[in-house]
């Protein structure tokens, strides 16, 4: 079966245990954190901030494509840089695809009827990515179009169920129906998951699971088995790798951890050797994950 035809979540399981991990990469281009060469090079205009974040993001991807299988660009920055920023982030997906990387589009949509199909249809057809976050705050029927549309194309969602921010449980842990919210969601979640599983025994409608949670990191694998997690918040926002391992289902699939900062800046700009504290980073990165959870490595 060829990877247009494989259900997105196969096709997620291989590449996590092709890498022998399960960490992802978040691509966050932030212009004062940049090596002091690309600032030097590149105008701090609109455009100027484009290019660079299109030369380093490219680079970074040649840099760990070697050690995982996911990488998930924030698409507010290149946004941010206006129309050279949304090329640099067409730059950053076809060359992720090139790669053979998998890659989630980290939009968080959300709207209903024609507008969530036209945010579908970008995020599949434009930007050609694996998968999408998504906002679920509207209901199932805005999220329906985002599910008709990546499931159209193998692809794949991550909604937003338990987020890793310091102010998520102003409204996730209101109690609805006698328990959280976020809890009513991942329910809501995992029914739309089950509607197509792959061989792997995960779905295409994944979960956004913070790691700065990891109690109800915990609960929520218990109530969603079958549901791939995306986990934000390890490393620079204090997410540990000890608080991880109960993200993971008993066959060692089931999440991907992302790093952002932690592995994309983790040098000062002014740093010549910055090629290498990134190669660095991703590999202590993938020690400590490995450490942490044992043979739910995704190995």
């Amino acid at each position: 079966m060829s990877s247009a035809q494989q259900p997105f979540s196969d096709r997620l399981a291989e590449a996590v245990l092709r890498a022998g991990n399960p960490l992802c990469v978040g691509i966050d281009p932030r212009w004062e954190s940049l090596p002091t060469s690309f600032r030097q090079r590149y105008d701090d205009t609109l455009d100027g901030r484009a290019h660079a974040y299109a030369e380093f993001g490219l680079r970074v991807l040649d840099l760990v494509a070697p050690y995982v299988a996911v990488v998930k660009p924030q698409s507010a920055f290149f946004e941010a840089c206006g129309p050279a920023g949304f090329s640099a982030q067409q730059a950053i997906l076809r060359r992720s695809r090139e790669l053979g990387l998998i890659s989630i589009l980290d939009a968080k949509r959300g709207d209903i009827a024609s507008t969530a199909t036209a945010y579908a249809d970008a995020a599949f057809g434009v930007w050609d990515a694996d998968a999408l976050t998504v906002n679920p705050y509207l209901g199932r029927d805005a999220v329906e179009p985002f599910i008709q549309c990546a499931r159209a194309k193998q692809r794949g969602l991550f909604v937003l169920v338990r987020t890793s921010n310091p102010g998520s449980g102003m409204f996730q842990n209101l109690q609805v129906k006698g328990k959280p919210l976020y809890e009513n969601v991942a329910a809501e979640v995992g029914a739309w998951n089950r509607e197509n599983l792959g061989a792997c025994g995960l779905g295409d409608v994944g979960a956004v699971v913070g790691a700065t949670h990891p109690q109800e990191l915990r609960a929520l694998r218990a109530l969603l088995p079958e549901v791939w997690f995306l986990v934000p918040g390890f490393g620079a926002q204090g997410g540990r790798a000890e608080d991880i391992a109960s993200a993971f289902r008993s066959d060692g699939l089931g999440a991907l951890i992302n790093s952002s900062r932690g592995i994309t800046f983790p040098f000062q700009p002014d740093d010549p050797q910055w090629e290498s504290a990134i190669v660095k980073a991703t590999r202590e990165t993938i020690t400590a994950l490995k450490a942490a959870t044992g043979s739910k490595s995704g190995v």
